[in-house]
């Protein structure tokens, strides 16, 4: 009996949560260990088919870096980055398509969809919603000019047009979007999964984005959680050295969201069971949130 007492208040402890986040846009990040390991993505599909059932609107962004990485060696073509960029020629463009548009984002889908969700899988390309410009980074070179690299077919976002997405979520649609987009000559361009979901949750003016990791969240020099940033606290941290490496894009990613008027963000442990649940639905929370 003490068991069924604790579910029972378990949903209880839930159920403000529900009230407050009915009717709600949810724009979550896909990617890390959740979308590799059998438990953690069954798990995933299960949190975002609830999710809908009770009235939270949800769009996924994946991503997919490790099997496009993956399908390049057995065509034997070696990854190549520079500056954590993937430098895509054609040929590679081509591969990052059949991977992330066929591979990964059926994947999802059906794993949704066999849960009971109504998954549609979408490209940046579909119904124009990614319009992309080709990204330009620089160095400094030995003569202390900057130089130019040329990363081939990645861009970044230019804009986002969220009518498919909104059509889709009114019909009780989950969209499973592919972080490519189209350029101005009609190209296709390979863009961060990171700043994807965010710009298309700012389109949104989503209530949250969730971007799932394989870290717990921002930690301090402790090994702490820091389970609150506030924007003006987040340029200090990056200074300190705290946040670095791979977190930076995703807090970058949090903090344009948040200036562009999403609520909040979070980046919390994929490899956690339920951690969309864990996070949405306790006071707590299990990462960090991200709010102006």
């Amino acid at each position: 009996m003490k068991d069924i007492i604790t579910k029972a208040e378990i949903l209880i402890e839930a159920l403000p949560y529900i009230k407050n986040f009915y009717g709600k846009t949810f724009v979550i990040k896909y990617g890390g260990a959740a979308q590799v390991r059998e438990e953690l993505k069954e798990s995933f599909a299960k949190d975002i088919v609830l999710l809908n059932f009770i009235g939270i609107q949800t769009t996924i962004v994946h991503g997919g870096g490790p099997k496009i990485s993956a399908m390049m060696e057995k065509m034997g073509k070696k990854p190549t980055f520079i500056q954590g960029q993937r430098v895509t020629d054609e040929e590679t463009m081509n591969i990052v398509e059949m991977v992330l548009g066929g591979l990964v984002n059926k994947e999802i889908v059906s794993l949704i969809n066999n849960h009971g969700g109504k998954a549609v899988g979408l490209s940046g390309k579909d119904g124009s919603l990614i319009k992309a410009k080709r990204k330009i980074i620089k160095k400094a070179s030995k003569e202390g000019e900057e130089e130019i690299i040329d990363l081939g077919l990645v861009g970044e976002v230019a804009g986002v047009d969220p009518r498919i997405i909104i059509s889709l979520s009114k019909e009780g649609f989950i969209p499973v979007i592919s972080p490519v987009g189209s350029g101005s000559k009609g190209e296709t361009l390979n863009i961060n999964a990171d700043y994807v979901a965010a710009s298309i949750a700012a389109s949104l003016k989503a209530e949250k984005l969730i971007i799932l990791t394989d870290v717990p969240g921002i930690m301090d020099r402790n090994e702490k959680i820091i389970s609150t940033v506030k924007k003006s606290h987040v340029k200090k941290l990056i200074d300190d050295g705290i946040v670095s490496g791979g977190m930076l894009p995703k807090v970058l990613s949090c903090l344009k969201a948040v200036e562009g008027g999403v609520s909040k963000s979070h980046i919390i442990d994929g490899r956690i069971p339920h951690c969309l649940l864990l996070e949405i639905f306790t006071k707590e929370g299990i990462g960090t949130e991200i709010q102006l």
